[in-house]
């Protein structure tokens, strides 16, 4: 007997909330993941240390985290709608003012106000309506399509805003992005505009918001899986936003005409926005099979599997001599193990703790996530401008997801009994 019970319209694999929230998380995100192109400019045009830009995106992620129980818990409590609508314009906000800032300060807060319009318009609203949804045969698959929607934005936008960059001012590309923000707006109203509804039969779906959150807290399953998701944010974070300079230095001293003119890519600037492209190209079928097989196998052994396997390709990639061509196989090898920890990890706080605040909770996890990003992001700036490279960075991604891949392990994978209505 099935432990979950989805409204009967959630049999349909592709809802309208789903294919919605899929585009404006690819629009969203595609801009998002476009933030490390801007570094080299804006260093160039005011003179800055790197560490002040990259803290600026370093806020951005801790804000982003921070936020995202209390958008998410919004969306269980207003609706989705409201609140993707209200994520969305601050956004846009934080983006046009960075196109007038001219101080580190600005740029700093500016992206601390960009962080909470990401969550409230990101991952953490649209997982928790999708997977509200969906039936128990579709939840994981259904997680894994809309996560992966965040990789085409990925794929498609970093590219071009990488062009504009070449041929405009830095400051017309942020005006850019703001319009495509007002595009994803456009699908407002196929997103869920009611409440989160309780499900009957589900799984610690009874009770309080705060019941389900105290329980949570006091999960040793709940716990590992908080821990477990830093290191995917310290690398995501780290790599997003200083992967372009990276590879632009590295490859400096590398005359790689030959390869890049074969492809079709002018420069090792350039090859940074393909390098995210691929990244994101590979993670939609990595993402995408993440979500199906969460639907086949424990789902804390597959996220021990991802977290070795990033582990192993970022050590690979920081030996090996640095070319083109590296970069190019390592972007393809970590895009397929990019964002499928997401659907697993939300899958799995909501087989544990039931679809009715799963949102919330898995805000709660996104914290650590973020946090770890924080890191990535501020470490890669603070460190570079230390030792003059990215090498110590690297190397502690690797350390802390074999941490991750430790701490799954002892996850217990198995739905808690329901909450009473009493406190």
């Amino acid at each position: 007997m099935s432990t979950q019970t989805a409204p009967a319209s959630a049999d349909r694999l592709f809802t309208p909330m789903l294919v919605s929230g899929a585009v404006i998380l690819a629009l969203g995100f595609g801009v998002r993941a476009a933030f490390g192109l801007f570094q080299i400019p804006i260093e160039s045009t005011f003179g800055w240390p790197r560490a002040e830009y990259s803290l600026a995106i370093a806020l951005q992620n801790l804000a982003w985290g921070a936020a995202q129980p209390a958008f998410a818990a919004m969306a269980e409590k207003y609706g989705t709608r409201r609140t993707l609508a209200l994520g969305m314009a601050i956004y846009a906000v934080g983006l046009l003012g960075s196109a007038w800032a001219t101080t580190p300060a600005g740029h700093q807060l500016l992206n601390v106000l960009i962080g909470f319009g990401i969550a409230g318009s990101g991952l953490g609203v649209i997982l928790g309506a999708v997977g509200r949804e969906a039936s128990d045969a579709n939840r994981s698959l259904a997680l894994g399509i809309v996560t992966s929607a965040a990789s085409v934005g990925q794929l498609v936008l970093p590219p071009i805003l990488g062009m504009l960059l070449t041929g405009m001012a830095w400051e017309d590309v942020f005006l850019i992005c703001v319009a495509i923000l007002g595009a994803a707006a456009l699908l407002l109203p196929l997103t869920t505009g009611a409440p989160a509804p309780a499900v009957p039969g589900a799984p610690a779906d009874g009770g309080s918001l705060g019941q389900a959150v105290r329980r949570a807290m006091t999960d040793p399953s709940f716990i590992l899986i908080f821990l477990g998701f830093f290191s995917c944010g310290y690398q995501l974070g780290f790599i997003t936003a200083h992967f372009p300079a990276f590879i632009t230095e590295a490859c400096a001293a590398v005359d790689p005409a030959g390869l890049l003119a074969s492809v079709g890519i002018s420069s090792t600037a350039a090859l940074g926005g393909w390098a995210l492209a691929l990244i994101g190209a590979a993670n939609i079928g990595g993402t995408l099979l993440a979500g199906r097989l969460g639907g086949r196998f424990p789902k804390r052994w597959l996220l021990t599997v991802i977290y070795l396997l990033r582990a192993a390709v970022c050590a690979a990639f920081i030996v090996i001599p640095m070319t083109p061509a590296t970069v190019l196989f390592f972007s393809v090898a970590m895009g397929s193990l990019w964002l499928a920890t997401v659907p697993l990890t939300a899958g799995l706080v909501g087989f544990i703790h039931g679809m009715r605040y799963m949102g919330t909770l898995y805000g709660i996890v996104f914290f650590s996530h973020q946090v770890g990003g924080f890191l990535g992001v501020w470490l890669g700036g603070a460190l570079h401008d230390r030792f003059g490279d990215y090498q110590a960075v690297w190397w502690i991604g690797v350390a802390i997801s074999l941490f991750s891949a430790a701490v799954h392990v002892p996850v217990r994978e198995k739905p808690l009994p329901a909450l009473g209505a009493a406190a």
